[in-house]
């Protein structure tokens, strides 16, 4: 099968596409033939940083969306033929940039028949990473006031999503030229970070998914109310003492590091299925283009998501 493969960290130069073994599945596992992989800010991370995974060579992705064509002994949820989405395990699972994937059948949901396989490829890490964020972390509710960092990002334009089908109010953070598309979302306030101080603008919030990291989340303290919970994708790149701040706040402050989750991605279907949350596709590019796909999340101007075709 050909997959992007990279033996050496670097830049997007380093991405090959290259014929590789075709993976078998195991007892509760799945073999999907990939039609859409989405690209993520931590594929072009990880392919120039040592992070969580080993020493290259290894086969980037984690967003699938294809086809089952084999399953393994004990599974009972998926059959061959059946169209699936989903996240493969996260750091370790990795390899989706490729014609075949394996992993366990629960990493799999069934996908929609009202999105294409582009629209769900693009949804499982960032709609989790959303999800696990503002759900199972934050327990966001109705009437809530919700503070989305790089509201018009991957993870965050879904989390606006996500929150406004929870009732929440909702105020996200972008450049001006982008506060169409956030209303288009459902944004209730829209604040440009450039032009404004969103410690100032944003008040008496309940949560705030930091997507950014440095001293966003510090800043972010100034605008919570007693009881609120502040979370972070951006690992280590906030100031060691934010849980101390935080609680001399009265703030509850969480760094999130998304996980696979059958339920959460059913519940993911449930919303993408009924119209209720779409990935803005900001660029659509075959498997073997994958360097160009690296070059162009790492501009910093991406809207929305990147998909490779398969």
């Amino acid at each position: 099968m050909r997959a992007i493969r990279q033996d050496v960290l670097g830049g997007p130069e380093v991405l090959k596409l290259v014929e590789v073994e075709r993976p078998e599945p195991g007892p509760t596992e799945v073999l999907v033939r990939v039609r859409a992989a989405g690209v993520n800010p931590t594929d072009w991370k990880h392919r120039a940083l040592k992070i969580f995974l080993p020493d290259p060579p290894f086969t980037l992705g984690w967003d699938v969306s294809g086809v089952v064509e084999e399953v393994g002994f004990g599974v009972t949820i998926h059959k061959p033929g059946d169209e699936v989405f989903g996240m493969l395990r996260y750091p370790h699972g990795v390899g989706s940039h490729a014609e075949y994937v394996v992993a366990p059948s629960r990493t799999f949901v069934r996908k929609p028949a009202g999105i294409d396989h582009v629209q769900a490829g693009a949804l499982p890490l960032a709609a989790l990473t959303a999800w696990q964020a503002l759900v199972d972390t934050a327990d966001v509710r109705e009437g809530q006031r919700v503070l989305v960092h790089a509201a018009a990002g991957g993870v965050g334009h879904l989390a606006v999503q996500i929150a406004k089908a929870r009732g929440a109010h909702v105020i996200g953070t972008a450049s001006a030229p982008k506060h169409d598309f956030l209303r288009d979302i459902g944004v209730d306030e829209a604040i440009d970070y450039r032009n404004a101080d969103f410690a100032e603008a944003a008040q008496d919030v309940d949560v705030v998914l930091d997507t950014i990291g440095g001293d966003y989340a510090p800043r972010s303290l100034r605008t919570m109310r007693p009881g609120g919970v502040l979370v972070t994708i951006a690992g280590r790149a906030q100031p060691a003492s934010m849980a101390e701040q935080a609680a001399e706040r009265g703030v509850r402050f969480e760094t999130l590091l998304v996980e696979p989750d059958f339920h959460a991605m059913t519940q993911i279907a449930e919303l993408a299925g009924s119209g209720r949350l779409r990935a803005e596709i900001d660029t659509v590019l075959p498997l073997e283009d994958a360097a160009k796909a690296h070059e162009r999340g790492e501009t910093g101007r991406v809207s929305g998501k990147i998909v490779l075709t398969v």
